[in-house]
């Protein structure tokens, strides 16, 4: 009775666990056998385009072969990489980031090991996949920039998702090879509206997961195309004409606030960022003393030095200063015990305010500015754009100091004086600005409104007036006409298209203390000074000068009294009112400087690697004992 009882239990349980099995959890178990004969693999949305104001493309997808590693499936790791290696003709640069990739990666994270491949070769690892695990070659599409390097602190790059944003996303779109994020620039803030949605495939497989037959397949969404108010045909040319120099050059439309060009150079080549950067073209961009890593426009700071002084003029003005008052530059100023020089040694003589700004005399602002103290002029700097922060998809920007009295008392618990004035009054001291807000300062000074730049094509806003009397602007664009053609310290950006005046300003921005020795032998920032001791070369401008449309800035660094910005400015505005001109000037000046942007980086990244590889091969001195 007993064994009997015992048998009777044991049954039922059996019975009401597979009645269990067969009836309540029917639903979940035929899903995952479902999902041990079905395979579904998603499909990479293709990337929406970047294009610039007239549709050309700055960022689009092209059809390309790739492979990947899974380093989960990865066995026999080195005997695969080589065969890779063989058959891909892997250079060993490439390989070394491979296998740094691999170290980083997550279990469930692809490895790029090689993009944009002919179909030979794509085609050979396809046929040895069966002996090669973890290899995952696929065809797909890749992002690609046109224009290279022009673009590249705009637009931004893509890359494959880390393991970061894996963890914090938890999406499997992120781990599915071929599948790209932005990683900077545009690409990363528009990230959202430039993926697009996954498609979908379904394969029956074995239980070995071998591919039985396709079962269907949902289209991917392709993400959305974003229209920039960039003139791509500027930014290419803008970025050229900046040839060996290091710096930063921003065109505003001054009707609209548009940003037509936002060039920053030296730079890097973002379509080798997509393709996966090797670990000698990271090494060499790393070390470069011009920072091709660093959007310069927006991130670099620098003192505005005597482009500020319209802007201060205006300030004087507004102040009740009169234009024709004069002032007696002897060519130096005395403070206390001290000096203070201007450019010019022997001085200007007496000059009014068209004249002060023509030939950039640093005594009379000293003078004037004096007068007024330097808040009325920190007014005035903030009203023009210095030290705003602008609604632009930008990852990051630095704003600068616009100094007042309150201001150092809370950054230095120290009382403002005179002779922090006299250094403001010629955009020196603690006076710091972007590249951009010296742009929008040109427009501004040009429009007499309060312009905001922007990126993104859209209907255009209203922008108010910013109260300043019209007859102040008036006396102010007059001068800076002065600048550039009427014998002022801006003759090299006189226009060579007939019927255009160009106006602007001038300046040189000090990046040490110059001693009067040097000041003696005239020589302040030549080429027998060290990059980083030399001064900063600037220029604003807008032409044409009656009725201003177009409003730039050129900021050149540590480019002394080599290279100056004023001729850069003056090309890229010739460009929009004759772009043939423009050319031929850049042809002649590209032939010296050893070919285009693409020449050039190659022939820097050779010479570079015949560096690296002489030193390593140079025999090591035996240390005396």
């Amino acid at each position: 009775m007993v064994l009997g009882g015992t048998q009777i239990a044991f049954g039922g349980l059996l019975a009401a666990r597979m009645g269990w099995l067969s009836i309540a959890e029917n639903e979940r178990y035929k899903l995952l056998a479902e999902s041990n004969r079905v395979q579904l693999m998603l499909i990479p949305p293709r990337r929406g385009w970047i294009v610039d104001r007239h549709g050309k493309p700055m960022a689009l997808n092209r059809p390309d072969f790739r492979v990947d590693l899974i380093p989960d499936q990865l066995h026999d790791k080195e005997r695969v990489l080589a065969a890779l290696q063989r058959l891909l003709a892997l250079p060993d640069d490439e390989m070394d980031r491979v296998r740094e990739d691999l170290e980083r990666a997550a279990g469930y994270q692809p490895v790029p090991v090689a993009e944009n491949l002919p179909y030979e070769r794509y085609a050979a690892v396809s046929l040895r996949q069966p002996e090669l695990p973890g290899v995952a070659p696929a065809q797909g599409y890749s992002r690609f920039y046109p224009d290279g390097a022009a673009v590249a602190h705009l637009t931004g790059y893509v890359g494959a998702a880390s393991a970061k944003d894996y963890e914090r996303e938890r999406n499997p779109l992120l781990i599915t090879p071929g599948f790209k994020v932005g990683k900077d620039g545009l690409e990363k803030v528009l990230e959202r509206p430039l993926r697009g949605a996954p498609g979908a495939r379904r394969a029956e497989v074995t239980a070995r997961g071998k591919l039985v037959r396709e079962l269907d397949t949902r289209p991917d969404t392709s993400g959305k195309t974003v229209r920039l108010t960039v003139d791509a045909g500027l930014q290419s040319y803008l970025a050229r004409r900046m040839g060996t120099a290091s710096g930063s050059g921003t065109v505003i439309d001054c009707a609209t606030g548009d940003i037509l060009a936002m060039v920053s150079m030296p730079a890097y080549d973002p379509n080798s960022f997509s393709d996966g950067i090797s670990h000698a073209e990271w090494d060499m961009l790393s070390a470069s003393d011009h920072l091709p890593l660093m959007n310069k426009t927006l991130q670099g700071l620098y003192p505005p030095g005597s482009t500020v002084k319209p802007m201060n003029a205006l300030a004087l003005l507004d102040a009740g200063v009169r234009a024709d008052e004069r002032v007696l530059c002897t060519g130096r100023y005395r403070l206390g015990r001290g000096y203070f020089h201007c450019h010019k040694r022997g001085g200007h003589g007496a000059l009014d305010m068209a004249g002060a700004i023509m030939q950039s005399c640093d005594i009379y602002f000293y003078t004037m500015v004096r007068r007024i103290g330097i808040d009325r002029l920190a007014a005035m700097m903030r009203r023009l754009g210095l030290g705003a922060e602008f609604a632009l998809p930008v990852a990051s920007q630095r704003y600068g100091t616009v100094p007042d009295s309150a201001w150092k008392r809370r950054k230095y618990d120290a009382e403002w004086t005179i002779a922090d004035t006299v250094n403001a009054s010629i955009g020196q001291g603690y006076i710091l600005a972007n590249p951009l807000q010296l742009a929008v300062m040109a427009a501004r000074l040009a429009s007499g409104r309060a312009l905001a730049p922007r990126l993104l094509a859209h209907r255009p806003v209203e922008t108010p007036s910013l109260g300043i009397d019209p007859e102040h602007f008036a006396i102010v664009r007059a001068a800076m006409s002065g600048v550039v053609n009427g014998g002022g310290t801006g003759a090299s950006a006189r226009m060579q298209v007939p019927g255009v005046l160009l106006a602007g300003k001038t300046g040189t921005a000090q990046v040490r203390r110059i001693t009067m020795a040097e000041r003696r032998r005239g020589v302040l920032s030549d080429y027998a000074t060290p990059f980083r001791l030399r001064d900063h070369s600037l220029f604003v401008g807008f032409a044409p000068a009656h009725a201003p449309r177009y409003a730039c800035s050129v900021v050149l660094e540590h480019s002394g009294h080599i290279v100056t910005a004023a001729p850069i400015a003056r090309d890229a505005l010739t460009w929009l009112f004759d772009a043939k001109r423009a050319e031929t000037t850049l042809a002649v000046l590209e032939k010296g400087w050893g070919g285009d942007i693409p020449t050039r980086m190659q022939a820097e990244a050779d010479a570079w690697r015949a560096a690296r590889d002489g030193a390593a091969a140079a025999p090591v001195a035996e240390r005396p004992r």
